[in-house]
């Protein structure tokens, strides 16, 4: 009897030791007890941590379902509260594979808009005893694991036991369980915790759920934001069209005096594609449509036509097979109107319609012209506008809305691509009036965004500025008042904001109208190649710019990206 109340001594305190461990940080901590709560159900358990992100590897004969298991896991270590831990990423996958059949990542701390970019500062020691949970918690746990505990409530009842070990995630697991009983919870009404999409290319690559900071941990700062219900709660039939867009791309260049492109002459395009793109194109599906911006050259034509020995100019041209590489990642549409489209004059421009369209892609951007395309029964229509005469000028608002008036006699949905506005790291906010850049007349985004909603135009889709902007919703149509850049291999500032982008997601039903969305956080490293964002970077940006920008527009941003609208 001695000895077993003895074991049983020494068992309780291990496990106080295990806890203690874990609310520091430690990962072989947290993976035990992550362990001893899945390995009744096969799952064996790893973690690791590196800097303030901790990766938990998940593991059984069968995948591991990620809706139930990637919940979990981050509410355990919410819990936990460990002060070191800034993002948790969750893998899961099937024994004896190498890459992981789901990557899902969450943000345990929030930064702010001046800390984008820098490591989270660590906060103070960690709590000695468990606290109680203050509400605030109660809430974001039952938002968060509703909809798990509709599946599975014995699984997380375990987990969050185990992990914090006395009475505080009990009881709160039998309140939720009390109100499960009392009443019925409708899956599609509770927050999604689902991934954008699994990265076969690096673990590193998850997109994170940002997430308000945990009262157990001691944060200054301002009142989290609540929860929203995401996009998916939407009725999946008023979804008629998704269209993906992203900003500039500029594969590379061959005009500069020396290569400005990934790869050496004679290296299989694939292996340049992979090199620019490897890492995000993961990201281009689920959608009817992708856009993007071309902003270079698709020619063999040796005569530039500007002088690019002066300051500030450039004329980028990149070899015309590169046009099978973006049919190739997926690209549907592809604007040339923009400020560089001309840079090898009429011949070079001429040619960049011509491969793309041999390509198989749609090019928009000519003056006077209308691009068709079908989709799902429902006939589009794409018009490119810049600020420039030599496309249909964004300025000239009378000619813009007759070419919105004439797509809309034809298709049902008209989108715009606008390549205009001031450009630089600081030109982030978006303001109803001209813009200028080096003397050069930018237009007026706001206006002529609205002006040709209000002649029938859908969707707008805003680049030139090379960083993102703020979102708008009027009249039900959305306005992406810039994309940001995505690719510029060796071509394109990334210092700051310059370096944030997306790939910006656009649900619409059949009349045109926004119906939901999710911003797809993206971050080019210093040689202009984008991979997925761990740190939410655009996210944050666009939330914060919408609230000081368009303070009163009827949608708003979640932690996990998505675009939601209030006014429904």
């Amino acid at each position: 009897m001695v000895t077993h109340q003895r074991k049983a001594t020494q068992q309780r305190v291990t496990h106080q030791q295990v806890l203690a461990q874990a609310r520091q940080g430690d990962a072989q901590a947290i993976g035990l007890l992550i362990n001893q709560a899945l390995r009744t159900r096969g799952i064996r358990v790893k973690a690791v941590r590196k800097t303030g992100c901790l990766h938990v590897l998940l593991e059984a004969a069968q995948v591991p379902q990620r809706s139930t298991y990637a919940r979990v896991v981050y509410a355990a270590v919410l819990c936990l509260g460990a002060p070191t831990i800034h993002t948790v990423q969750v893998c899961g996958r099937q024994n004896g594979t190498q890459q992981p059949a789901w990557i899902q990542a969450f943000r345990i701390t929030e930064p702010e808009l001046a800390d984008i970019g820098r490591e989270p500062a660590v906060q103070p020691a960690a709590i000695a005893e468990p606290q109680p949970i203050a509400t605030p918690l109660k809430a974001k746990l039952q938002t968060l694991l509703t909809p798990t505990l509709h599946l599975d409530f014995p699984l997380v009842l375990s987990l969050l036991a185990a992990c914090l070990g006395l009475g505080a995630g009990l009881s709160l697991l039998k309140h939720f369980a009390a109100t499960e009983t009392a009443e019925a919870i409708d899956p599609s009404q509770s927050s999604s915790a689902s991934a954008i999409a699994p990265n076969q290319n690096s673990n590193q690559d998850a997109a994170l759920a940002t997430f308000p900071t945990p009262v157990l941990i001691p944060t200054p700062g301002p009142a989290p934001t609540p929860s929203i219900a995401p996009v998916a709660a939407q009725p999946p039939t008023e979804v008629a069209i998704t269209l993906k867009a992203v900003g500039d791309i500029i594969p590379g260049s061959n005009y500069s005096g020396k290569s400005l492109l990934p790869t050496e002459a004679g290296d299989p395009l694939n292996a340049e594609r992979e090199f620019l793109f490897g890492n995000i194109k993961p990201f281009f599906g689920d959608a009817d449509l992708l856009f993007g911006n071309f902003e270079s050259t698709l020619t063999d034509y040796p005569y530039p036509a500007k002088d690019t020995s002066q300051g500030m100019t450039f004329a980028f041209r990149t070899p015309p097979i590169y046009a099978q590489m973006l049919k190739d990642l997926g690209f549907d549409v592809l604007s040339v109107a923009n400020n560089h489209s001309f840079d090898f004059g009429d011949q070079g421009f001429t040619d960049t319609i011509t491969n793309i369209e041999q390509a198989g892609i749609k090019a928009v951007g000519q003056k006077g012209k209308v691009v068709y395309t079908t989709v799902n029964s429902i006939p589009i229509a794409f018009i490119g506008f810049s600020y420039l005469p030599d496309h249909n000028n964004m300025n000239n608002l009378e000619a813009a809305g007759a070419l919105v008036r004439e797509a809309k006699q034809n298709a049902k949905i008209v989108v715009i691509s606008v390549h205009a506005g001031a450009e630089g790291s600081d030109e982030v906010h978006t303001r109803n009036e001209t813009e200028y850049f080096f003397g050069e007349n930018r237009g007026n985004l706001v206006t002529f965004s609205r002006s040709l909603i209000d002649q029938g135009a859908d969707l707008i889709l805003g680049h030139g500025p090379h960083v993102p902007r703020a979102l708008e919703l009027y009249q039900g149509k959305l306005i992406a008042y810039s994309l940001g850049n995505f690719v510029g291999y060796k071509t394109l500032s990334t210092v700051g904001p310059l370096g944030y982008s997306l790939i910006l997601n656009v649900q619409m039903n059949a009349a045109g109208d926004f119906v939901g969305g999710r911003i797809i956080p993206v971050a080019l490293n210093s040689d202009g190649v984008p991979k997925l964002d761990d740190y939410f970077q655009s996210v944050v940006l666009i939330r914060n710019l919408i609230k000081q920008d368009f303070p009163q527009t009827p949608i708003e941003i979640d932690d996990m990206g998505y675009i939601l609208r209030t006014d429904r």
